[in-house]
């Protein structure tokens, strides 16, 4: 059984900065790609990143690029997402999901991030 579980969150002013984890276990880590998705109040999911399984390629939304930096930790089991240069428009519920954009399933519960002076 999949399970996924984002931590990081929280509340940041314009310009600073948050790290996002997303804790995996019930699968291999190490074979699948990775993803980042989000969920601003009033708007569908968006994805946001993914990360290769071994070589750690990375692929970013227009949005974001630039500004966030995906990475996992194979032997710790663990995804991250650097966020740096926050914008209010970067407030939503960010997911962690197994696997490469094109489905939202399956993803962890979410952390919150709210971007406000």
């Amino acid at each position: 059984q999949v399970n996924l579980v984002e931590s990081g969150g929280g509340l940041v002013q314009p310009g600073g900065s948050l790290r996002l984890s997303c804790a995996a276990s019930g699968f291999t880590f190490s074979n699948y790609l990775m993803s980042w998705v989000r969920q601003a109040p009033g708007k569908g999911l968006e994805w946001v990143s993914t990360i290769t399984s071994i070589t750690g390629s990375t692929t970013y939304a227009d949005s974001v690029k630039g500004r966030f930096t995906i990475s996992r930790d194979n032997a710790k089991n663990t995804l991250y997402l650097q966020m740096n240069s926050l914008k209010p428009e970067d407030t939503a519920v960010y997911y962690c999901k197994q696997g490469p954009r094109g489905s939202w399933y399956p993803r962890g519960q979410g952390t919150q991030v709210t971007v406000s002076s």
